[in-house]
């Protein structure tokens, strides 16, 4: 067999109370070296079961379900979050043991459904189960699915910038836009660091395309590895990045921006030329960092602030930090 074959369902529009909902049928075709791998990643009993978000703004994204009890809903604390008004704050619970996860509906305003069928006290989920939270729809795949390890790669590919391997534009963009509802809402500090690399274009015109894509994978990875864990960092331009930095303020911002800033400049890389030689290169970055507060109230009005300092870094010398 030359290629394997699975198919993904895909909603094709969100769910309504007053009608079953219609789905198309997609099929994603992996070769069968592609179709092994999947196979070979991971012993399931290492792996998660999991949601997968299927409308909405972030269709593909994947909820992991650790053991224990975990609650559903729009409320900040919950594990399972999902940023939607027709979702409760307390919507549902998931009980996790093992390979058995139960659902149980919190008497939420609009309900939950499991494969259309209104949620009466708790019932057990099967691999592949549609669930219903109001208007949210997700799929569950136990741990050993290899649908679930599929809808990862689907979704990797979707928001993870193959030059870079930091997330794309439209993923880091969507994701500022839910942080910044949520910092809003419940009056929480939210910071942004905008920043491009110093003179970036010299090093494609001198050194040529592939030693330029070595400094943005190595200067991605590095301002990566420099930001914290629940920082989310992604390219939103050639040489232009944004890091979210939720729960931060805007001084510790600063000071997070400036470890970035110092781990790039210090670094030095031998980078590969198209003729097989090697080039010592040193790159930098400039940096503008913005929070919300009085006057900057919106995701435009952040970004405007932020890139507006990072123009004051490049115009004071580059290298640096403003904001």
């Amino acid at each position: 067999m030359n290629e394997g074959t699975l198919a993904v369902s895909l909603p094709s529009e969100a769910p309504g109370p007053d009608g079953p909902q219609h789905w198309d049928q997609p099929t994603v075709r992996l070769k069968q070296g592609e179709l092994t791998l999947f196979q070979s990643l991971g012993d399931p009993a290492t792996r998660s079961a999991c949601l997968v978000l299927y409308s909405g703004a972030e269709p593909g994204r994947r909820f992991t379900l650790p053991e224990g009890t975990l609650s559903v809903g729009r409320a900040p604390d919950c594990q399972v979050l999902l940023d939607n008004p027709a979702i409760s704050r307390r919507h549902a619970e998931l009980q996790v043991q093992g390979d058995e996860v139960l659902l149980r509906d919190l008497e939420s305003v609009n309900g939950s459904w499991v494969n259309e069928q209104r949620l009466r006290g708790s019932v057990r989920l099967a691999d592949g189960d549609m669930l219903r939270l109001g208007e949210v729809v997700l799929k569950f795949f136990q741990r050993e699915s290899i649908h679930a390890l599929l809808h990862d790669h689907i979704y990797r590919m979707a928001t993870v910038d193959a030059g870079t391997e930091v997330f794309t534009r439209r993923y880091v963009m969507d994701m500022l836009a839910r942080e910044v509802r949520l910092a809003r809402r419940n009056s929480q500090p939210l910071s942004v660091v905008c920043f491009d690399l110093d003179h970036f274009k010299t090093v494609n015109d001198r050194w040529g395309h592939q030693a330029g894509d070595q400094v943005l994978r190595e200067a991605a990875a590095t301002a990566h590895a420099a930001l914290r864990a629940t920082d989310v960092m992604g390219r939103t331009g050639g040489e232009e990045f944004l890091a979210v930095l939720p729960h931060t303020a805007l001084p510790e911002a600063r000071a997070l921006a400036e470890r970035v800033r110092a781990a790039l400049a210090a670094r030095t890389w031998q980078l590969q030329l198209a003729d097989g030689r090697e080039q010592p290169h040193n790159q930098t970055a400039s940096f503008g960092v913005a929070a919300l507060g009085p006057g900057v109230q919106t995701l435009r009005e952040l970004l405007g602030a932020a890139d507006g300092r990072l123009y004051e870094a490049k115009h004071a010398g580059r290298n640096r930090v403003a904001g």
